[in-house]
C-alpha cells in the first residue's frame, strides 16, 4: 500500500473521531474533553493504519506501536483524571463566553478541527513507518529511538507525578517546585513529551521514513512556542496558581504558583538545565 491512501484514510478517521467528540462536547457543554483524547488519538491512528496495511506486523512495528500506546494512553489517562469533576477548563470557558451563542459551531473549527489537522500531520511518521522497511532486524536507530523514548517517558510521567504530589500539599501553595526532575529542567513534562516524539521518529526513520523529521520538529515547536512553555509564561503573569490547558497539544500544570512574570526572568531556557552536552541539545532542537 502507498503512503498517500493510508494517510488520507487516517485523515478521514481523525475527522470522524473529532466530529464525534465535538458532538459529545455539545451535550456535556465542555470543549476541554478534547485534551484527554489527544494522546489516545495517536494510538488509534497507529493501530488502525497497521490493520489497513496488508503486510503482517513486524518486530519494528510492534516496538513503535508499543511505545506510542504507552505514551498516548498514559497522557490521556493523566489528563482525564486530573480534570475529572472540575468542569470546563478556564480557557475554553473564556472562548465560550466570548463567542456566546455561536460557540457551538465555532468550537468545531477552533478546537476540534484544528487539533485534528495537527494530529494528522504529526502522526505522519507513525503512518509512514507502516509501509517502510519493517521486515529487517532492529537497527541502531531503533534502539536509540527506544532509549530516547524511555528517557522521555521517565521525564514526562515522573514530572507529572512529582508535580501532582507537590501541589497536593497545602503548605506548597505559592511555592516553586525545584526538586527531583524539576531541578534538572524547568519543564520535565514538556521535555519528556518532545523526547518521546524524537524517539518515535528515530524508529520510523529506521524503516525509511527519515523525511518525516518535520513531525518531531513541529511537536517540539508547539511545546516550546505555542501550547506549552510560552503559554505557561504568558499565563503566569496574570494568574496564580497557573494551570494552563491543551491546545493544540496537551499542556500540563505549571511547576509553581507564582503570579509575577519575574518568576521567569534570569532563568535558563526551559530545557537547558538538563545534564546534556551542547551537541546533544542541538540535536534534540531544545536549546
Amino acid at each position: 500500500m502507498n503512503f498517500l491512501p493510508l494517510w488520507l484514510s487516517a485523515g478521514l478517521l481523525i475527522l470522524s473521531l473529532m466530529t464525534l467528540l465535538w458532538l459529545v462536547s455539545l451535550v456535556l457543554k465542555d470543549s476541554s474533553i478534547v485534551d484527554s483524547f489527544w494522546g489516545t488519538g495517536f494510538v488509534i491512528v497507529f493501530w488502525t493504519t497497521a490493520f489497513l496495511t496488508p503486510e503482517p506486523l513486524t518486530l519494528r512495528l510492534v516496538l513503535l506501536g508499543t511505545v506510542v500506546t504507552v505514551c498516548g494512553l498514559r497522557l490521556s489517562l493523566y489528563i482525564f483524571f486530573r480534570n475529572k469533576g472540575k468542569g470546563e477548563d478556564f480557557r475554553y470557558a473564556a472562548w465560550r463566553a466570548e463567542a456566546g451563542s455561536s460557540w457551538w459551531w465555532r468550537s468545531f473549527f477552533k478546537v476540534f478541527f484544528l487539533q485534528g489537522v495537527l494530529m494528522w500531520i504529526i502522526a505522519i511518521p507513525l503512518i509512514a513507518a507502516q509501509i517502510g522497511d519493517t521486515t529487517g532486524p532492529l537497527k541502531c536507530l531503533d534502539y536509540t529511538g527506544a532509549a530516547l523514548w524511555l528517557v522521555g517517558i521517565i521525564f514526562e510521567a515522573g514530572g507529572d507525578w512529582q508535580l501532582a504530589r507537590f501541589k497536593a500539599e497545602p503548605a506548597n501553595k505559592g511555592k516553586l517546585l525545584t526538586s527531583g526532575l524539576w531541578n534538572l529542567t524547568r519543564h520535565p513534562n514538556y521535555f519528556g513529551d518532545a523526547a518521546q516524539w524524537w524517539g518515535f521518529w528515530l524508529i520510523a526513520a529506521s524503516a525509511g521514513a527519515t523525511w518525516t523529521i518535520f513531525s518531531p520538529v513541529l511537536m517540539t515547536f508547539l511545546l516550546m512556542q505555542v501550547s506549552g512553555v510560552t503559554m505557561l509564561k504568558r499565563h503566569s503573569r496574570i494568574q496564580s496558581p497557573v494551570t494552563p490547558i491543551t491546545s493544540p497539544a496537551p499542556v500540563r500544570s505549571s511547576p509553581g504558583c507564582r503570579s509575577s512574570a519575574s518568576h521567569y526572568k534570569g532563568k535558563k531556557k526551559p530545557f537547558n538545565r538538563l545534564p546534556l552536552n551542547r551537541k546533544v541539545r542541538r540535536t534534540l532542537l531544545i536549546l
